[in-house]
């Protein structure tokens, strides 16, 4: 019975993995999107997707993820601190996902390019 439910555990973990759910405290692109389109209400792409502000599907291939994590924690000339407005997401809340988490959740997100 108990190798029963640990197989039937497995596999749900499995599946979700495969249809692209992210389980409790994994980072994942969707959440990375969430947080693209609803940072700070209005959503990172308000200023970046317009010119001449940095385009984040391109930095992304430019920074480390220390410098693009020190630049949301810190802000950077007229971008205001970040972090927080992340952190407090309703998605990165219910996902559980630390700081870091949450940064590689933004940057596979951005590395995939908008849909």
């Amino acid at each position: 019975m108990k190798n029963s439910m640990t197989m039937k555990g497995l596999l749900l973990i499995a599946g979700l993995a495969m249809t692209g759910v992210s389980v409790a405290g994994e980072p994942s692109a969707e959440i990375g999107e969430k947080i693209y389109t609803r940072a700070f209400g209005r959503g990172c792409g308000t200023c970046h997707d317009v010119q001449p502000n940095p385009n984040l599907f391109e930095s992304v291939n430019k920074l480390s993820k220390e410098e693009l994590t020190k630049v949301l924690v810190e802000g950077r000339n007229a971008m205001p601190k970040a972090m927080d407005q992340i952190m407090n997401l309703g998605p990165v809340k219910s996902a559980g996902l630390t700081q870091d988490q949450a940064v590689d959740s933004l940057i596979a997100y951005l590395k995939a390019g908008k849909k």
